[in-house]
């Protein structure tokens, strides 16, 4: 008898919230430096308690005209740091005034790619703007669950792991 494949997320390791919370916190103290970061925000799975989340989504609001070249990195690092552990991480854009412009494009380089889903792939470097794969509520952008950067923001209760590893540190910086 065949089973139907899990779609749940599989890490490598035993404790996968630290890890991300871990990365996202790294990812954090290398976007917040960035000219032009406004704010930096957790959206998602990883805000609740949730034991296994498959990514860390992270919501950036930038100054519109921002070049996204070293944000991208801190993205991809971030990326790279979910995938170790077989799990991912998006970076999602807003501008200051609430509109949803997209996600960090994962691929260093624009150049076209079949698995490219940006509907304007190269017109603005490292900006995935693939608005009809996903997109982000004016609410959800307005007042995400938490604000790490400028300032942290609480907007919900938060486990015990987020307020240890990411959000101690962050305000302690602050």
């Amino acid at each position: 008898m065949r089973r139907n494949p899990s779609y749940s997320p599989r890490p490598s390791v035993a404790e996968p919230r630290r890890e991300l919370l871990l990365a996202v916190r790294s990812f954090v103290r290398g976007a917040r430096a960035c000219p032009g970061v406004l704010r930096i925000a957790l959206v998602g799975s990883l805000v609740t308690s949730k034991a296994i989340p498959k990514d860390a989504d992270v919501l950036v609001t930038i100054d519109a005209t921002m070049d996204l070249g070293e944000l991208a990195r801190a993205g991809r690092r971030l990326k790279g740091s979910a995938q170790t552990i077989n799990l991912g991480a998006d970076i999602f854009l807003a501008d200051v005034t609430g509109r949803y412009l997209g996600r960090i494009c994962h691929y260093r380089e624009c150049h076209p790619r079949v698995a490219c889903r940006a509907q304007h792939c190269g017109r603005r470097e490292h900006l995935n703007d693939d608005l009809h794969v996903i997109t982000l509520s004016k609410q959800l952008i307005a007042a995400p669950p938490l604000d790490l950067w400028p300032s942290v923001i609480r907007r919900l209760t938060v486990s015990a792991d987020v307020e240890a590893l990411l959000l101690t540190e962050l305000e302690r910086v602050q």
